[in-house]
């Protein structure tokens, strides 16, 4: 009975692995061999970490062949062979035929094949899946050496380790990434991620339909300089290629019992994720492009961008904006012209580091220049704008560009250094420079720099003490504002009756002066066409924000004592809190509460903070600036219509309660008014209600309006302001409205918390709000569901939504200050004319 035992065992043990249908973690495909779709059988890698087999998305009666991860619960695909071909029924057969793979579908039709024309047919050859993910066709007995056919040749919008992105020189073959035409639909889609290497040095370049989205940067050794934050994954190791045969970009892990990839997302996003076990979930660890600065021109010629300075478009030393009245508007598209023209002599450099070096298609190298080589190449060549070294390990290598220079940032580290040619009349000398007889630049003496440089320090210690010794000496005075104070005898007697009334602290000059140590730039935390915010802390510990207004803010004095008047008699959890002001010799200065997570804005539009915003954060959000709106409109004693709601003015506390600010636009309304009419139009574009906007009408419906667009960003992750970037729609509110309609309203949910597995994640809720969103931004007025019932609506899943109209919205066309178009989806368009705007930026 044992014996019969044991030889029933043996053959149970032949039978699983040598027949097809039962075999386990099989990787090698022969050619007596085959896949269909019906035995649902696969390939699985050596180690199991890889699958091929056949797979059909949820919502498509399409079948795809394709390779996944094996240990992932959710299935992430990595390369699909027949994506622009599928298979139409569950009748598929991939096989070997000759030296050829074949994928065949109903009537034994051919919908995919390797098309290898070479080999020798007499050698038998096997389809097998490696480790590493990549299905390769190769002899049986691996002679001769090499692979007959792979698919890392062939990729689809995910790059694996090893896998190459390449040019090859002699075929002009080019290796790129596309992206899925949606989520569930693997068929190519309108987004690549490629080389270019025409001219220059070779860049990578995400482009749509061609045209091009972002850029990478050349590579200058080390890395490619648009992607600096690359090196701050130590598991991951990038690797360039280049010789006389190709040009390759590929990674490579450092510890290869960690799983990582790159793909291309259906939305043009390039992303890299990293797998964590368990519960084996991807976690993104970069993504491209992270921020407004990545976009390709987005400052225009001779200007760069930087995320720290506000507006993020600057230009280049001895250059200024081409269109003054747009770069105000923070609108840099136009870039900036030369101050004073180039001469045959008398020209230097300006140093630019720390940068992502423009587009160098308008740019040659020459690898047998150095530095100094370059530099004077530069000097004597008329046409040279720019240089810079093309390997920043060794200095070797010369990039010279001639014409306008495109596309360029700066990082507070990474990048490499640009040097811009420019008169000598523009340049502004550093401290330890200064021009010999000639002209040229000359470093000062070590001991005299030396020597100067201590005696600033010195200098402004003794000054700083002197002024903490004052303040120490006068503790601020929190006086109420219905006595004479100096200070203000010497302004308007206007002003003074403004202010004298209020019941709000009063801070000395001297007092702001020592809180935000003599407005450090260290201590700025914030700017706009106001000014500029400060952090600050008090001698009794408290730590606030200060605004001061600059002699050049948009917000003059009636603002100002507008927003002290208001805000000094406000109180409600989701409004900020005014601290006190100070009103001295031509200074005018408030003082918040300091929220230690800045704005809303900061958050939901940065690519790394918005994924800490998941739905139920988002829902509070939500929920608390409505709430704040129903007090400002409803519960207060006086009815405020805020007239500039947007995402840089809620701020948030350390507990991510939103609190509005910026009362400086505001109007109050008698009890008994329900709208008010202004010849001169202040807000931000992009929030603002068409009939504001085009006749100056403002009304509560209006901030409505501005809730509504607040609301629907929130969502989407995505700003009104720039949506249309998209091509296809003119701005959020049109896309939301398009996708409603067809009943896809969860297609323009942020991707950061519609792939989230997060409990958090309520499908349900999010369309009941994003149903109150396009309630809200409804063209008509009387449209517009009241303040009430929006919060009542928010927070009652019982209370019944009807069902929204189409949205209003209004283009501004090329002269903002003469003429707005109001835009209803499928309705007519209407112009009108004769209004005054100031449109603010919509930070």
């Amino acid at each position: 009975m044992k014996g019969v035992e044991n030889t029933f065992s043996l053959f149970l043990l032949v039978l699983i692995l040598f027949h097809p249908t039962l075999s386990i973690d099989v990787n090698i495909l022969s050619s007596t061999d085959s896949l269909t779709i019906s035995s649902n059988r696969t390939l699985v890698s050596p180690g199991g970490v890889f699958e091929l087999g056949f797979f059909k998305p949820s919502s498509l009666s399409r079948w795809y062949l394709g390779i996944w991860y094996k240990t992932v619960i959710v299935k992430t695909y990595v390369w699909v062979a027949n994506r622009d071909n599928p298979l139409s029924t569950s009748v598929g057969t991939l096989k070997i035929s000759g030296n050829n793979l074949v994928l065949l579908g109903d009537s034994n039709t051919s919908v995919w094949s390797t098309n290898i024309t070479r080999g020798n047919i007499n050698s038998p050859v096997v389809a097998e899946l490696r480790p590493n993910g990549n299905f390769v066709m190769r002899y049986f007995n691996n002679t001769p050496s090499g692979f007959l056919w792979q698919s890392f040749d062939f990729p689809t919008d995910t790059l694996l380790p090893e896998m190459k992105l390449s040019y090859h020189h002699k075929t002009g073959r080019n290796l790129f990434l596309t992206s899925w035409r949606s989520s569930d639909d693997p068929s190519s889609g309108d987004f690549t991620y490629k080389l270019d290497v025409r001219r220059g040095l070779p860049e990578f370049f995400v482009k749509k339909n061609d045209v091009e989205l972002e850029r990478s940067g050349p590579w200058n050794g080390i890395e490619f300089s648009g992607i600096p934050l690359h090196k701050l994954n130590y598991m991951v190791k990038d690797d360039y290629i280049e010789n006389i045969e190709e040009v390759a970009f590929r990674f490579l892990m450092a510890n290869q019992s960690i799983y990582s990839r790159l793909t291309i997302s259906e939305l043009g996003y390039l992303k890299r994720f990293t797998l964590i076990p368990p519960p084996w979930e991807w976690r993104m660890s970069w993504s491209f492009p992270m921020d407004e600065c990545d976009y390709y021109k987005h400052c225009g010629p001779y200007a760069y961008c930087d995320r720290s300075t506000l507006p993020t478009c600057n230009c280049f030393e001895g250059f200024d904006p081409m269109n003054r009245q747009q770069w105000d508007l923070r609108e840099g598209s136009d870039g900036c012209v030369r101050r004073t023209p180039l001469s045959r002599s008398g020209n230097e450099f300006s140093l630019l580091k720390n940068t992502k070096l423009p587009d160098t298609r308008q740019a040659i190298v020459d690898w047998s220049f150095d530095v100094k080589e370059c530099q004077e190449s530069c000097l004597s060549d008329g046409n040279c704008t720019s240089f810079a070294t093309a390997d920043v390990r060794d200095g070797t290598g010369c990039v010279i560009w001639s014409g306008e220079l495109y596309d360029t940032r700066t990082y507070s580290f990474g990048g490499q250094d640009l040097y811009v040619k420019v008169a000598n009349v523009d340049t502004v000398l550093s401290s330890d420079k200064r021009r010999d007889g000639n002209g040229k630049i000359i470093g000062w003496s070590i001991g005299v720099s030396s020597m100067i440089i201590l005696s600033v320090i010195v200098f402004c210690f003794w000054k700083r003490r002197q002024k903490q010794a004052k303040a120490a000496a006068t503790p601020i005075v929190r006086k109420k504002m219905n006595g004479v104070v100096p200070s203000l005898r010497q302004k308007k007697l206007s002003m003074k009756n403004e202010v004298e009334d209020l019941e709000l602290p009063l801070v000395e000059f001297d007092a702001v002066l020592t809180a935000t140590e003599h407005f450090s730039d260290c201590n700025k935390i914030g700017k706009g066409g106001f000014g500029v915010v400060y952090k600050g802390k008090l001698l009794d510990g408290q730590e606030v924000a200060v605004k001061r207004l600059s002699e050049m803010s948009s917000q003059g004095t009636n603002e100002f004592m507008n927003e002290v008047r208001l805000i000094a008699r406000l109180q409600h959890i989701n409004l900020v809190q005014l601290v006190g002001c100070c009103v001295d010799e031509g200074e005018k200065i408030l003082i918040y509460e300091y929220l230690e997570n800045r704005s809303l804005h900061s958050h939901l539009f940065d690519l790394t903070r918005s994924r800490m915003l998941n739905w139920q954060m988002r829902f509070d959000i939500i929920n608390g600036i409505a709430r704040g709106i129903l007090y400002l409109h409803q519960d207060s004693s006086i009815r405020i219509i805020h007239r500039d709601l947007k995402a840089s003015n809620v701020l948030l506390d350390k507990h991510m309660t939103p609190k509005i600010s910026d009362f400086g636009m505001a109007r109050i309304f008698g009890r008994d008014e329900t709208e008010g009419n202004t010849r001169k139009v202040v807000g931000t574009y992009g929030y603002m209600s068409p009939e504001y906007l085009i006749e100056g009408k403002f009304s509560i419906k209006s901030d409505i309006y501005s809730f509504g667009v607040l609301l629907l960003e929130i969502i989407s992750g995505k700003r009104n302001k720039e949506f249309n970037n998209s091509g296809r729609h003119y701005n959020l509110l049109e896309y939301v409205w398009r996708n409603w309609k067809e009943g896809q309203g969860l297609e323009i949910v942020d991707r950061v918390i519609s792939e989230s597995s997060s409990p958090t994640f309520r499908p349900r809720e999010i369309l009941r709000c994003l149903q109150i969103g396009l309630l809200c931004v409804q063209a008509r007025v009387e449209d517009r569901p009241l303040t009430s019932a929006v919060v009542l609506m928010l927070g009652s899943e019982a209370e019944e939504i009807p069902q929204p109209k189409p949205p209003g919205y209004c283009l501004i066309g090329n002269s903002l200050e003469t003429y707005s178009t109001w835009r209803q989806p499928d309705h007519d368009t209407c112009t009108v004319n004769q209004i005054t705007m100031s449109i603010i930026d919509a930070r």
